[in-house]
């Protein structure tokens, strides 16, 4: 029996207003999230994989051919939860705080540095996509990778530490076509640097992904 399930917003719907709207979420989560989820659910009997976790399916199926429409449904799955929990409403963006604030300036040169070649990363990716802060390891050497369509670090072998979200679902209804207004409210207002330092080190942060 798969426990592959739709997991619930960390916060309210309107809770990141006015920066993401509640219809945002309403049609992200509860729209695109729970497709990856149903769908998903549905390819699983007789694969082999029911009683895996997400990360584990993930890996299973991440490079092989015959497995691609099925690695896309759980690495969305996975991506949106991680991207729900890279942001919160309290006080969230702006300079990283925590381990993260030493390690991102020793290995970007400084905060803003990191900053510019995350935006870069999420406004450069063409179509759909994501932009991470990922670490070789955990507590490793920090980078900035964007990924195509559902593909993301697990399949890379790399740590997620943050990501967001440039399919167009993500921010079109808030921000139509601006993309690159949509990655400075994300960095600048919405960045939840207790969930990524939480990551950065290991640590499950009290989620199920």
């Amino acid at each position: 029996m798969s426990n592959i399930k739709l997991p619930d917003l960390p916060y309210a719907k309107d809770a990141l207003e006015p920066h993401i709207s509640a219809e945002t979420l309403e049609y992200h989560h509860d729209k695109h999230h729970a497709a990856y989820v149903n769908k998903l659910k549905d390819m699983l009997p007789g694969s082999g994989l029911e009683d895996k976790t997400l990360p584990e399916i993930i890996e299973a199926t991440a490079k092989d051919d015959s497995k691609q429409t099925m690695f896309n449904q759980a690495a969305q799955v996975w991506n949106h939860t991680f991207y729900w929990n890279c942001m919160t409403p309290d006080n969230g963006g702006g300079e990283p705080t925590g381990d993260l604030k030493a390690k991102i300036e020793e290995d970007f040169g400084s905060y803003d540095k990191f900053r510019e070649e995350f935006k870069n990363a999420a406004t450069s990716q063409f179509g759909s996509g994501w932009a991470w802060l990922v670490a070789d390891k955990v507590g490793g050497k920090l980078s900035i990778m964007k990924t195509s369509d559902a593909d993301n670090p697990l399949a890379h072998d790399k740590i997620a530490v943050l990501t967001c979200d440039v399919w167009e679902h993500a921010y079109y209804i808030d921000y139509r076509n601006r993309r690159p207004d949509y990655v400075d409210t994300f960095l600048d207002k919405l960045v939840n640097w207790d969930y990524a330092n939480a990551k950065y080190k290991g640590q499950d942060a009290g989620v199920e992904e």
